[in-house]
């Protein structure tokens, strides 16, 4: 009711000035100007609709209508032509503000989401803002590319737009992160998963997508993040061919690694000896990782190596002489397919031990 009386008060100031313009045939000064901007911006504020704030004023202006001669009309329609600009000028600049505010509220929301740095419960009230339900299970998926993605990034909009024309809100959270795009997703929800995946790859050309396992609570958002994150690490370390990875297929590797020492131990103990070799390790690990990616068979692996079968075999029997374990047996090749894993995640011979 406050807010009615104040807009009647302004709205009969603005005639009030209609009339003074219509007797002198005076242009709006800068702080007249300024007035009606600063009306504009109170009722974007408000809430009122530019075509309330422009049919009210227009209201005003018939009332003060000037009955005088054609100067006076003159004057008070260049008059209207200013106040109107300035009325839209504010309205756009609070609007524009308020856009800003809210693009800055929900980049703080999902940087607190995916660190979890803000206190659970607050950010599960915040969440509701951005259609999430914390205390149910969620998946995220993200997707990396040659380029880096911003939420204003071409990409991101075709994704987002594609991801909302098929499964419409359903509490869907499309985001990017350093570079990265985002998609956070109910947990039972798995088709819109695997359709954002279709879309990155389909608008971006996306190196990898990773997606991690559902979790529940805020701390499950993270939980699957972090596993996304790892999992386009591990691809990128293992030099993995596939574009579309799932956490909970490469659960073993984090398994494997979690005793670093132990792992460096078995490098250095089973591939070692690759070091005496002309040329150095690298070079037979290369054809070991081959070999085992190849699923052991000698001929596809010599073809992935751009080798001859008889340079493949050469290079397995020197192997053998050199370890002491055959990775054509099948009681030496898990040692050597473990040691060969562990070289890749620890960046071995190129790093030492």
């Amino acid at each position: 009711m406050a807010g009615r009386e104040i807009s009647v008060e302004l709205l009969e100031q603005y005639a009030l000035l209609l009339a003074n313009v219509a007797r002198t045939g005076r242009r709006l000064s800068r702080d007249e100007i300024q007035a009606r901007r600063k009306v504009g911006e109170r009722s974007a504020d408000a809430g009122d609709s530019l075509r309330t704030l422009i049919t009210s004023h227009l209201a005003a202006i018939r009332a003060a209508w000037p009955h005088a001669n054609h100067t006076s009309v003159n004057a008070v329609l260049a008059a209207v032509e200013q106040a109107v600009d300035a009325l839209a000028e504010g309205y756009e600049r609070a609007q524009r503000l308020a856009v800003r505010q809210e693009e800055a509220d929900r980049r703080e929301f999902i940087d607190d989401l995916l660190y979890g740095r803000s206190d659970l419960g607050r950010l599960a009230e915040r969440a509701g803002r951005f259609g999430l339900l914390l205390s149910l299970e969620h998946t995220v998926a993200v997707a990396e590319g040659a380029q880096s993605y911003s939420e204003a990034h071409p990409v991101a909009r075709r994704v987002e737009a594609a991801l909302h024309s098929r499964f419409g809100v359903r509490s869907i959270l499309l985001t990017t992160k350093d570079g990265r795009l985002v998609c956070i997703a109910p947990g039972n929800q798995h088709d819109v998963i695997t359709y954002f995946a279709q879309q990155a790859e389909a608008a971006a050309g996306c190196g990898r997508i990773a997606i991690g396992r559902p979790h529940a609570g805020a701390g499950g958002v993270v939980h699957s993040y972090e596993e996304a994150l790892n999992a386009l690490d591990l691809a990128a370390r293992l030099q993995l061919d596939e574009r579309l990875l799932y956490a909970a297929d490469l659960l073993v590797y984090p398994v494997l690694t979690r005793d670093r020492q132990a792992m460096a131990d078995l490098v250095r103990s089973v591939l070692g000896p690759l070091r005496q070799a002309r040329g150095g390790a690298e070079p037979l690990v290369d054809t070991l990782s081959a070999y085992f990616d190849a699923g052991c068979v000698a001929a596809e692996a010599a073809r992935r190596l751009s080798l001859s079968a008889r340079a493949l075999t050469y290079r397995l029997e020197r192997i053998h002489q050199l370890t002491g374990s055959n990775a054509v047996d099948p009681l030496h090749r898990y040692t050597l397919q473990t040691a060969v894993i562990g070289a890749r995640l620890l960046d071995w011979p190129s790093q030492e031990l």
